[in-house]
């Protein structure tokens, strides 16, 4: 799973699909799961940076991740290459 190569991020958290011409808005801490995703990270590595940056605990990170994941989903932001985490 990766994000889609046309999709655009600001630093602001500001999301576009040019493909449907929506956007979003994400808070800082989905920045960086999103950067992470479009890095190549996997949900292991994203799950240790998360929990070592940031005061919670890893069943609050797995809902907390596999909702973001859904938001992706939802919008069509995402693409299924070689295998989906």
């Amino acid at each position: 799973m990766q994000i889609k190569k046309n999709i655009a991020i600001s630093e602001s958290g500001y999301i576009f699909n040019p493909s449907s011409g929506e956007s979003f808005s994400i808070n800082p801490t989905g920045v960086e799961i999103f950067n992470f995703i479009k890095e190549g990270k996997t949900y292991e590595e994203i799950e240790q940076l998360v929990l070592e940056k940031y005061n919670t605990d890893k069943d609050t990170f797995d809902k907390d991740y596999h909702d973001f994941i859904g938001f992706l989903k939802q919008y069509h932001l995402l693409d299924y290459g070689e295998k989906e985490n």
